[in-house]
Protein backbone atom coordinates (compact mmCIF):
# COMPACT_ATOMS: atom_id res chain seq x y z
CA UNK A 1 0.00 0.00 0.00
CA UNK A 2 1.29 3.61 -0.64
CA UNK A 3 0.19 6.33 2.25
CA UNK A 4 1.04 9.97 1.59
CA UNK A 5 0.72 11.65 5.20
CA UNK A 6 -0.13 15.28 3.94
CA UNK A 7 -2.42 17.96 4.57
CA UNK A 8 -4.64 19.79 2.03
CA UNK A 9 -3.39 23.44 2.87
CA UNK A 10 -0.10 22.61 2.24
CA UNK A 11 0.70 23.63 -1.38
CA UNK A 12 3.52 21.20 -1.35
CA UNK A 13 1.12 18.13 -0.29
CA UNK A 14 -0.89 18.97 -3.59
CA UNK A 15 2.22 19.30 -5.85
CA UNK A 16 2.69 15.71 -4.75
CA UNK A 17 -1.00 14.31 -5.03
CA UNK A 18 -1.08 16.05 -8.46
CA UNK A 19 2.49 14.36 -9.40
CA UNK A 20 1.19 11.10 -7.69
CA UNK A 21 -2.27 11.51 -10.51
CA UNK A 22 -0.78 11.99 -13.23
CA UNK A 23 1.27 9.16 -12.51
CA UNK A 24 -1.95 6.91 -12.81
CA UNK A 25 -0.65 5.83 -9.19
CA UNK A 26 -3.16 4.38 -6.52
CA UNK A 27 -2.50 6.04 -2.71
CA UNK A 28 -4.35 6.28 0.45
CA UNK A 29 -4.00 9.85 1.81
CA UNK A 30 -4.08 10.26 5.96
CA UNK A 31 -4.65 13.75 6.86
CA UNK A 32 -2.42 15.53 9.51
CA UNK A 33 -2.62 19.01 10.91
CA UNK A 34 0.69 20.87 9.96
CA UNK A 35 0.55 22.91 13.04
CA UNK A 36 -0.12 20.01 15.12
CA UNK A 37 1.66 17.10 14.32
CA UNK A 38 0.85 13.80 15.68
CA UNK A 39 3.19 11.90 17.92
CA UNK A 40 3.36 9.30 15.23
CA UNK A 41 4.62 11.52 12.06
CA UNK A 42 6.93 13.61 14.52
CA UNK A 43 8.67 10.18 15.26
CA UNK A 44 9.27 9.16 10.97
CA UNK A 45 10.30 12.65 10.18
CA UNK A 46 12.55 14.18 12.40
CA UNK A 47 12.41 17.14 10.48
CA UNK A 48 8.19 17.87 11.78
CA UNK A 49 7.30 18.75 8.12
CA UNK A 50 5.04 17.55 5.00
CA UNK A 51 4.24 15.49 3.14
CA UNK A 52 5.44 12.07 3.98
CA UNK A 53 5.77 9.03 1.43
CA UNK A 54 4.98 5.67 3.30
CA UNK A 55 5.20 2.27 0.90
CA UNK A 56 5.94 -1.58 1.65
CA UNK A 57 7.62 0.06 5.00
CA UNK A 58 9.86 2.07 3.26
CA UNK A 59 9.37 6.31 4.08
CA UNK A 60 10.22 8.92 2.39
CA UNK A 61 10.00 12.45 4.00
CA UNK A 62 10.00 15.96 2.06
CA UNK A 63 8.85 17.37 -0.55
CA UNK A 64 11.66 16.88 -3.10
CA UNK A 65 13.22 13.49 -2.17
CA UNK A 66 9.03 12.29 -2.70
CA UNK A 67 9.22 14.03 -6.40
CA UNK A 68 12.32 13.03 -7.20
CA UNK A 69 11.82 9.54 -6.36
CA UNK A 70 8.57 9.40 -8.30
CA UNK A 71 9.93 10.21 -11.26
CA UNK A 72 12.90 7.90 -10.91
CA UNK A 73 10.45 4.82 -10.33
CA UNK A 74 7.52 5.72 -12.53
CA UNK A 75 9.28 6.42 -15.34
CA UNK A 76 5.76 5.86 -17.95
CA UNK A 77 5.06 9.65 -17.42
CA UNK A 78 8.30 11.55 -16.67
CA UNK A 79 7.49 15.09 -15.84
CA UNK A 80 10.78 16.68 -15.68
CA UNK A 81 11.52 15.71 -19.52
CA UNK A 82 13.44 17.26 -22.55
CA UNK A 83 16.88 18.19 -23.24
CA UNK A 84 19.28 19.04 -20.56
CA UNK A 85 18.55 22.61 -20.10
CA UNK A 86 15.06 22.01 -19.80
CA UNK A 87 15.04 19.75 -17.16
CA UNK A 88 17.25 22.73 -15.83
CA UNK A 89 14.68 25.06 -16.35
CA UNK A 90 12.25 22.97 -14.91
CA UNK A 91 13.80 22.47 -11.77
CA UNK A 92 15.00 26.20 -11.83
CA UNK A 93 10.82 26.89 -11.69
CA UNK A 94 10.15 23.97 -9.46
CA UNK A 95 12.40 25.55 -7.00
CA UNK A 96 10.87 28.96 -7.64
CA UNK A 97 7.57 27.89 -6.71
CA UNK A 98 7.89 25.89 -4.11
CA UNK A 99 10.33 28.34 -2.35
CA UNK A 100 10.11 31.58 -3.41
CA UNK A 101 6.67 31.79 -4.06
CA UNK A 102 6.05 30.12 -0.71
CA UNK A 103 7.43 32.67 1.47
CA UNK A 104 6.50 35.89 -0.98
CA UNK A 105 2.90 34.85 -0.77
CA UNK A 106 1.90 31.63 0.43
CA UNK A 107 3.30 32.33 4.09
CA UNK A 108 1.68 36.28 4.19
CA UNK A 109 -1.59 35.21 3.00
CA UNK A 110 -2.46 31.78 3.92
CA UNK A 111 -0.60 32.51 7.06
CA UNK A 112 -2.34 35.00 7.94
CA UNK A 113 -6.09 34.04 6.65
CA UNK A 114 -5.58 30.23 8.00
CA UNK A 115 -2.61 29.46 10.32
CA UNK A 116 -2.86 32.40 12.60
CA UNK A 117 -6.79 31.96 13.14
CA UNK A 118 -6.46 28.07 13.57
CA UNK A 119 -3.28 27.56 15.84
CA UNK A 120 -2.37 30.63 17.22
CA UNK A 121 -6.18 32.09 17.53
CA UNK A 122 -5.07 35.39 16.83
CA UNK A 123 -6.89 37.89 14.06
CA UNK A 124 -5.27 38.36 10.71
CA UNK A 125 -3.06 41.46 10.28
CA UNK A 126 -4.11 43.55 6.64
CA UNK A 127 -0.89 44.79 5.72
CA UNK A 128 1.05 41.38 5.74
CA UNK A 129 -1.89 40.04 3.58
CA UNK A 130 -1.56 42.98 1.08
CA UNK A 131 2.12 42.28 0.98
CA UNK A 132 1.62 38.75 -0.20
CA UNK A 133 -0.83 40.35 -2.86
CA UNK A 134 1.51 42.76 -3.96
CA UNK A 135 3.92 40.11 -4.80
CA UNK A 136 1.91 37.56 -5.95
CA UNK A 137 0.91 40.63 -8.74
CA UNK A 138 4.61 40.26 -9.41
CA UNK A 139 4.83 36.11 -9.59
CA UNK A 140 1.27 36.64 -11.87
CA UNK A 141 2.94 38.88 -13.99
CA UNK A 142 6.31 36.47 -14.53
CA UNK A 143 3.64 33.18 -15.24
CA UNK A 144 1.80 35.53 -17.69
CA UNK A 145 5.21 36.19 -19.38
CA UNK A 146 6.68 32.63 -19.45
CA UNK A 147 2.93 31.28 -20.89
CA UNK A 148 2.66 34.19 -23.42
CA UNK A 149 5.62 32.35 -25.03
CA UNK A 150 5.84 29.15 -24.41
CA UNK A 151 1.98 27.94 -23.53
CA UNK A 152 2.83 26.21 -20.69
CA UNK A 153 5.72 27.17 -17.98
CA UNK A 154 8.99 25.52 -20.19
CA UNK A 155 9.23 25.32 -23.58
CA UNK A 156 8.34 21.61 -24.36
CA UNK A 157 5.12 21.28 -22.90
CA UNK A 158 3.23 20.24 -19.50
CA UNK A 159 5.92 19.66 -16.55
CA UNK A 160 6.50 19.74 -12.84
CA UNK A 161 6.72 23.21 -13.05
CA UNK A 162 3.49 23.91 -13.66
CA UNK A 163 2.48 21.07 -11.28
CA UNK A 164 4.16 23.28 -8.54
CA UNK A 165 2.90 26.51 -9.44
CA UNK A 166 -0.67 25.43 -9.60
CA UNK A 167 -0.82 23.91 -6.53
CA UNK A 168 0.57 27.08 -4.79
CA UNK A 169 -2.12 29.45 -6.34
CA UNK A 170 -4.53 26.67 -5.92
CA UNK A 171 -4.62 27.41 -2.15
CA UNK A 172 -4.64 31.24 -2.88
CA UNK A 173 -7.37 30.69 -5.35
CA UNK A 174 -9.50 28.76 -2.37
CA UNK A 175 -9.27 31.98 -0.62
CA UNK A 176 -10.19 34.05 -3.09
CA UNK A 177 -7.30 36.55 -3.22
CA UNK A 178 -6.00 35.79 -6.89
CA UNK A 179 -6.45 39.14 -9.18
CA UNK A 180 -7.02 36.53 -12.04
CA UNK A 181 -9.02 39.75 -14.45
CA UNK A 182 -5.53 41.59 -14.70
CA UNK A 183 -3.84 38.42 -15.98
CA UNK A 184 -5.63 36.70 -18.77
CA UNK A 185 -2.69 34.89 -19.89
CA UNK A 186 -1.87 32.96 -16.62
CA UNK A 187 -5.84 32.60 -15.94
CA UNK A 188 -5.89 30.82 -19.19
CA UNK A 189 -2.83 28.70 -18.26
CA UNK A 190 -4.47 28.12 -14.74
CA UNK A 191 -7.71 27.24 -16.15
CA UNK A 192 -5.97 24.46 -18.59
CA UNK A 193 -4.26 22.79 -15.96
CA UNK A 194 -7.56 22.30 -13.29
CA UNK A 195 -8.65 21.15 -16.15
CA UNK A 196 -6.81 18.13 -15.86
CA UNK A 197 -7.69 15.01 -14.06
CA UNK A 198 -5.23 15.12 -12.16
CA UNK A 199 -6.58 18.17 -10.63
CA UNK A 200 -10.02 17.08 -9.92
CA UNK A 201 -9.66 15.84 -6.48
CA UNK A 202 -7.55 19.31 -5.50
CA UNK A 203 -10.61 20.98 -6.23
CA UNK A 204 -12.69 18.93 -3.78
CA UNK A 205 -10.62 19.71 -0.83
CA UNK A 206 -12.12 22.13 1.76
CA UNK A 207 -10.45 23.69 4.40
CA UNK A 208 -12.47 23.36 7.51
CA UNK A 209 -14.67 26.57 8.41
CA UNK A 210 -13.51 28.48 5.71
CA UNK A 211 -15.58 27.96 2.10
CA UNK A 212 -13.94 28.23 -1.48
CA UNK A 213 -14.52 31.08 -3.44
CA UNK A 214 -17.35 30.92 -5.97
CA UNK A 215 -15.42 30.18 -8.90
CA UNK A 216 -12.86 27.73 -6.79
CA UNK A 217 -14.25 24.24 -8.78
CA UNK A 218 -15.13 25.97 -12.09
CA UNK A 219 -12.87 24.86 -14.83
CA UNK A 220 -14.14 27.76 -17.20
CA UNK A 221 -13.68 30.73 -14.79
Amino acid sequence: MVLLVHSNILPHCRKIRILMAEKRMLYVLKEETPWALSTDIKKINPAGELPVFIFDGNIIAGNYAITEFLEETYTQNRLINGNNKERAETRRLIDWFDNKFYREVYQYIVGEKVYKRFALHQPPESKRIQVGINNLRFHLEYIDWMVERNNYLVNGGFSLADISAAAQLSVIDYLGDVPWEDFKNAKQWYSQIKSRPSFKEILNDRIKNIYPSTHYTNLDF
